[in-house]
Formats: structure tokens, sequence, C-alpha cells
């Protein structure tokens, strides 16, 4: 039989907030095992919790970015289950009257994944588990969360990770996360099921907890797809599970039977009062959340021209984009501003965090000014390419490596002389390429280059070249 997927995500993104959702302790990630906690985060008796009023701004923030409905009355609640990385046995949570609700993330495809809920809670510790023994760190519990739960819309592993890389672009976007999935400030509890295909009804669902990555994600909801289609077609049922996914053997298992919200016994939290957000903050608070990705991303191919594939890599990272727009606001034309973003100074930027941090040694101001230079034809992107380099490695200002005789160029006639003296020099080069092959051309180019350092337009030492050639 053939089956359709359906899975919704419930995803826990930490705010950055400077300190914990209900006392004043560090959130700052990588301290040493038990150090930032006190008696309210590590439950003591007697210790009572105070609101972190940031972290109700955060989430309203995430709430409006992704379309949700704002409560302007809520509460906090009980959550009661008794677990080693929980010293309250309980975790304050929300169930009924969450902060935002009936939201949505749209993908490219223009599909849209509804959002049931957005709601605040803090985060428990972490189990570190060595040579036999559990240790507990402390240290996370307390951590301000917001858990985003979608609808069942997600139908493949595919739309699972567009789903997951728009969230964490949002998220970053207005600032109210980092979503290091690695730091685990982002993660995820995936739930499938399988129905018949055309079917809408659902079948039983598994859901597989704490995913940091969304590769890991695909490959998860891939085997957990194909277990249970072999159980259906083997006429037995899937069993509602708690699992978890190994990613050394690229299976899942079950760790427990589901509990149900019934199971955790919700009543509200009596040591915090009702939340009463007005409606003038709210819209402050819309007021000032920026441009949004698919917004700008819609953006760039269509205003700007930007091709879409230049377009995802560039606003696929919020410091990417800034800089990016900065120089365009100083008069850089957008083209060529992002291929030698894309080109050169990726080059330079080997892994996603450094291309996330985007800290590298020249200045919007001196980018802008060299992209001028090719906007204006006073130089040529070859040119532009290899001061661009020099910079990146060396720093300090454009006016250092871009002289008066580089922005006169190479005339006409000059060019000319060069390409007859490429020719003349290299004689089995222009043999080759009137044979027939052409990358052959690519000798007498990089004469060209060697000659001018790099100041000739080199499309244009091609016309001629090929010109001169013919008529051999």
């Amino acid at each position: 039989m053939k089956y359709q997927l359906v899975s919704g995500f419930e995803t826990h993104v930490e705010l950055a907030t400077d300190t914990k959702i209900f006392c004043g302790c560090s959130t700052k990630f990588g301290a040493s095992p038990n150090t930032h906690c006190c008696p309210v985060c590590t439950g003591q008796p007697g210790a009572l919790p105070v609101l972190n009023k940031k972290v109700v701004e955060y989430a309203i923030r995430a709430g409006l970015a992704t379309h949700c409905t704002i409560n302007t009355i809520t509460h906090l609640d009980r959550k009661n289950y008794c677990y080693p990385d929980l010293p309250k046995a309980y975790q304050i949570s929300q169930f009924d009257k969450p902060l935002c609700e009936h939201g949505y993330v749209e993908l490219e495809s223009g599909k849209k994944i509804r959002l049931t809920r957005i709601h605040i809670e803090e985060d428990a510790g972490k189990l570190v588990h060595e040579r036999g023994h559990t240790l507990i760190d402390y240290n996370r519990g307390g951590v301000p969360l917001i858990e985003i739960v979608s609808e069942p819309d997600i139908s493949s592993p595919e739309e699972a990770r567009e789903y997951v890389e728009k969230l964490q672009l949002i998220m970053r976007y207005i600032g109210v996360s980092d979503c290091k999935m690695q730091e685990g400030s982002m993660r995820c509890d995936v739930n499938i099921s399988l129905c018949p295909e055309g079917s809408d009804v659902l079948g039983t669902r598994t859901e597989i907890k704490n995913m940091n990555s969304i590769t890991f994600i695909e490959r998860a909801m891939a085997y957990e797809a194909e277990r249970q289609a072999e159980i259906l077609d083997a006429g037995g049922k899937v069993e509602q599970a708690t699992m978890r996914f190994d990613e050394a053997t690229g299976e899942t298992y079950v760790m427990r039977t589901k509990e149900d919200a019934q199971d955790y016994r919700y009543f509200p939290e009596p040591d915090l009062l009702t939340v009463h957000i007005p409606k003038e903050r709210v819209e402050e608070i819309a007021a000032s959340l920026p441009e949004l990705p698919l917004e700008k991303l819609r953006r760039y191919t269509g205003e700007l021209g930007i091709s879409q594939h230049n377009a995802r890599l560039l606003y696929k990272y919020k410091a990417v984009c800034d800089f990016f727009e900065a120089c365009l606001a100083l008069g850089a034309g957008a083209k060529n501003t992002a291929n030698l973003i894309l080109g050169t100074v990726y080059s330079t930027l080997a892994t996603e965090e450094e291309k996330e941090a985007f800290d590298i040694k020249v200045s919007a101001g001196d980018m802008a000014a060299l992209v001028k230079y090719v906007d204006g034809g006073k130089i040529n992107v070859t040119l532009a390419q290899m001061t661009l380099a020099k910079m990146l490695k060396e720093g300090g200002a454009l006016s250092q490596y871009i002289t008066e005789s580089d922005l006169a160029g190479v005339s006409e006639e000059q060019l000319i002389s060069l390409c007859r003296e490429a020719i003349a020099n290299n004689p089995k080069a222009a043999e080759d390429y009137l044979a027939g092959k052409q990358k052959a051309i690519g000798g007498l180019f990089g004469y060209i280059k060697r000659a001018t350092q790099g100041k000739a337009d080199i499309r244009r030492a091609e016309e001629i070249i090929k010109g001169l050639l013919s008529q051999k």
C-alpha cells in the first residue's frame, strides 16, 4: 500500500536574553557545570519565581513574525513530571492560554505550515552520561524557551528541512535567538504518522525527541516512515511512543510509551500572576520588526534582479544581508556586490558559522567603493576580485590597493597590442584553439592578465583574440 507521511513539529528555541526566565542567573553558553544556577532555578524550598519581561517581549516578536494572534491576557501553568534534570519535579510552561496562536510559516512554494501555538516555558537541566554514570548540569535549567508547535502539515523530509530552516532564519532575523542547533539553542521534536495515500484519516503518531541537526531530522523521518510502513504492511499497528534517533546507526528506537496531556496534570502556576499585555506594546513590537527572510528573498530577486540561486545564498545569513545592504546604501550595484561576496568573500569562509558571523577585514564603505569602480567601468571584475582577496587577507583601506594607474585601465590600442603579443608568444595555445580545443584560449588570457596585473578587460580581450585568430 502507498502511504502519505504526515508530520508536525514541536520546536524549542532558547531566547537570547541575558538572564533566565524566572531568576537573575546568566544564560551564557559554555560555562563550567552548575555555575549559572541559584535557589530559584534549582527549585529550592521557599524560592519564588519572577517572570522576565524580556522573555514575554521576545515571544511576542516571534509570534508576530510568524503571523500569530497575540493573547494579551495569558498565564503560566505547572507541567508535572519527575525527571533528574528537573529538580522541582514540574516545569513552568503554558497550557490552555498560550501567548501566541494560529500563525504560519510560509515555504518558498507558497505552502503555509500552520502553527497551533507559541508558548513560553523554562528549559530543563542537562544530563551528561559518562563511564556508566549520569551527571547533571543545571546551568541550562531555567533558560527561557519558546515552544513553537506546528499543525501536521509537513509531508516530506524535504519540506521539514525547509520549515526548520525558515523558522531558524526568522528567529535570527528578529533577534530573539541565535538558533545554533549544535549548541542546543534550537531543538525539534518530530511527530510522524502515516495514512493511506488519498486519505485524510491520520494514523497513530510517534515522536522523535530532541533533534538538533537538520540533516539528522531528514534521516530520522525517512527511517521512521519506512519502519511504520513495514509494520502496517505486515498487518500490525503502530504504537504511540516517544522515540530516540541513533545517529550512528541511522535508526529510531522506542524510549517510552507516549504521555498525553492529562498525564502531566497541568494546573495554573500559583506563584506567578496573570500576565496582562497592553495592546499598545504589541503594536510597538510589531512596528519594530525588520523585513522578514521570505520578503527579503522576493525583493532581492524582484527589485534587485539577483538570481534565485544567489539570492538564497545571501539571505541565508543575516550578517551577510546587513553587510550587503550597507554596501547598496552607499551606492554600490546589487549584482556586482552580490557576485564579489558570493565568490571572493565566501571562498575565505569555510563553515556555516563563519558565514553567520561574517567577521571580515573589509568595511562596507571600502567594499562599496570597490564595487562602484567596477560599476563605473574604471576597473574590471578580475582586478576587483584580486584586490578584494588581498584586502580580506591583509586588511587595510581600499586606497592602499587601488592606485590612479589602476583606475586609468588599459586603452584599446594597448589591449590590441597585448593580444597580438599573447598570440605570438603562445603559438601552441593559438594552434590548439584553432584545432578546436576551446580551453586553450585560457593560456592567452593568462598572458594578458600577467602583463596588465589584472587591469585588462578580459571579455574585450577575448573578442580581440578571437578576431585575430579568425584571420589566420
